[in-house]
């Protein structure tokens, strides 16, 4: 599968975010992550969909990758949906019932996914694998950007991907926090296909030189 590198806007800068997201764009960026926080499933208040609904607006037409860290999801899991969200991923423990919420996302024509905290077992994917577009590994507490790489995330990503290639799905296998161009091909050895990165990126002076040191890293590790 090819890498997808993500940009998160939530270290974007706010005031010029349409431009933002077309420079990292240019630079070779292939999708945006959106970190939507409630300010009561994780410690912070982000973004919402008409965010979303105004880069739609503003002419931007990659996919956005929306990571909801709500609770509940359903209702938001509508509105970004109708914003112009291309993959809605949610906290299994945020939903009440994760396989209705992941049909909903499906009936609205996104693709899904299940994202999965430092302190979350990887079981939910026993019964719900089938029904998913991606799996999104957190290597950070959620919450908060510019976090540090929690290490033992290497085998974690390395458990699901080898429940995703025993599944034989089409499903991505993200990773998200603390990703920069010292560790990104570790991870992607470890198995990962699609990279957020947000203060890696956006704190950087360069978003061609910095997106590109990243694939490069991304190719090592690949090999």
């Amino acid at each position: 599968m090819q890498p997808f590198i993500a940009p998160s806007i939530l270290s974007a800068n706010f005031a010029c975010l349409g431009e933002e997201v077309n420079n990292v764009l240019e630079a070779g960026a292939d999708i945006i992550h959106f970190d939507v926080m409630d300010n009561h499933f994780v410690p912070n208040l982000t973004i919402g969909p008409l965010v979303c609904e105004s880069l739609r607006e503003f002419g931007v037409n990659a996919p956005i990758d929306v990571h909801l860290m709500t609770e509940p999801v359903d209702s938001l899991i509508e509105d970004f949906a109708n914003a112009g969200a291309t993959y809605i991923t949610f906290h299994p423990e945020a939903s009440k019932h994760p396989h209705r919420s992941l049909a909903l996302i499906k009936e609205l024509g996104c693709k899904s996914g299940l994202v999965f905290s430092p302190g979350t077992p990887l079981s939910y994917l026993e019964h719900l694998i089938d029904e998913l577009d991606m799996v999104l590994i957190m290597s950070v507490n959620p919450g908060f950007g510019g976090q540090s790489f929690i290490e033992s995330s290497i085998q974690k990503i390395k458990s699901v991907r080898a429940l995703i290639d025993s599944s034989k799905s089409d499903i991505r296998l993200e990773v998200d926090g603390g990703v920069k161009i010292d560790n990104i091909s570790r991870i992607a050895k470890a198995g990962a296909d699609t990279f957020v990165a947000g203060s890696a990126i956006f704190g950087s002076d360069d978003y061609f030189k910095t997106i590109t040191a990243m694939r490069s890293q991304i190719e090592l590790g690949l090999k």
